[in-house]
């Protein structure tokens, strides 16, 4: 039995990015690129007419940049999975990224064969960053205010649930986990989300990660 190849569409404005991209995934059986944008604009068209399953964006193109493109996949209802897959490490482009709903953030000066394994991992539902990433994520998201006092506004079932959040398991992985429905699932993490002041599942996975190591 062979299951479908995930879809992937890659925005990027460097033509040979995209095409030595394109190539890499190519060698894998369970991936295929579906679509190519060149700018944010051509984006929002393709991510509507193909609803890949995966979405590799980079931050700095000209015209509408990747944030922009990012807010706007997001505000028009684009479910797919985002990643940022860009030279930038600069600390307001990761916490951006992460806060507007990406799924991950991987530098370009990662080795092929790990970026590969990251995009794999993105697909199956995981959050991807890059070693550095975690870093600059951990320190952002420290906040003051008392950590016990925002973990008790959870119900045991929403910290449960953010627990399993933070080791990169995905809605439907979730669901499985705790015989419930991919539905039910939903409907906790936008609680628990609202209740921790945090805006995505990836910013509530490193957050809680950080609580865990302090």
């Amino acid at each position: 039995m062979t299951t479908e190849a995930a879809s992937i569409m890659l925005v990027d404005d460097h033509p040979l990015l995209r095409k030595g991209l394109k190539q890499l995934i190519a060698l894998e059986d369970d991936m295929r690129v579906v679509a190519e944008a060149s700018s944010g604009a051509d984006a929002l068209k393709l991510a509507e007419e193909y609803d890949p399953d995966l979405i590799v964006l980079d931050l700095n193109m000209q015209g509408m940049d990747g944030i922009q493109t990012l807010k706007r996949l997001r505000d028009k209802g684009v479910s797919s999975r985002i990643i940022i897959l860009t030279v930038s490490d600069a600390d307001d482009d990761v916490v951006a990224a992460i806060t507007n709903g990406a799924d991950g953030y991987l530098l370009k000066d990662m080795e092929p064969e790990l970026l590969l394994e990251q995009i794999h991992r993105a697909v199956t539902g995981k959050m991807v960053l890059s070693e550095a990433i975690t870093e600059i994520l951990a320190t952002a998201l420290r906040q003051p205010k008392s950590v016990n006092s925002q973990l008790s506004s959870l119900t045991n079932r929403e910290y449960e649930i953010l627990s399993l959040i933070a080791q990169g398991m995905s809605n439907k992985m979730i669901a499985r986990e705790l015989n419930i429905s991919d539905g039910t699932v939903k409907v906790h993490v936008k609680h628990l989300l609202k209740k921790l002041g945090l805006r995505s599942r990836v910013e509530a996975a490193v957050w809680m990660v950080n609580q865990q190591d302090q």
